[in-house]
């Protein structure tokens, strides 16, 4: 005899022993849908709870992303401000590794000009008793030219 109903299969057919009446009767008058009823209707409270999670889980979801997006902005604003300090500390490096630069540069360029002083302070006395000597030979030179 075939059977109708999906949960038939789960039924007792029969049971090994003295013959007697087997298994449950089946109300196959009323369906699949009249057995399924009842398991989906003790599911609603279930499903219910599940649906109340799943909107708390979003909301939850939801503010945390937020907080998130806050927490990343003010990372890059600090970031912004870190990078506008960095810049300003690398700029003050490199005006004093110049400043020091033009300073050792000024030094070497002075120690120079002394240099020089010196040596033109040393050679005046022998460039005047030259140039004595020339107006000297000019000056006699041009004597005897106008003698002639």
């Amino acid at each position: 005899m075939a059977r109708n109903s999906l949960l038939d299969r789960f039924r007792p057919v029969g049971a090994p022993g003295p013959a007697g009446p087997a298994g449950v009767p089946a109300a196959d008058d009323e369906g699949t849908a009249a057995e399924l009823i009842p398991v989906f209707e003790a599911l609603d409270p279930t499903i219910e709870k599940g649906s109340g999670q799943t909107r708390t889980a979003g909301d939850q979801a939801q503010q945390t992303v937020a907080a998130a997006r806050r927490q990343a902005a003010a990372l890059v604003e600090q970031a912004r401000m870190d990078s506008a300090a960095v810049r300003a500390d690398a700029a003050a490096r490199v005006s004093a590794d110049a400043e020091r630069e033009n300073e050792r540069l000024l030094d070497e360029a002075r120690d120079e000009a002394r240099r020089l002083r010196s040596q033109g302070e040393s050679r005046v006395p022998e460039l005047a008793s030259a140039i004595v000597a020339d107006l000297v030979q000019d000056l006699l030179g041009r004597g005897t030219d106008t003698g002639q």
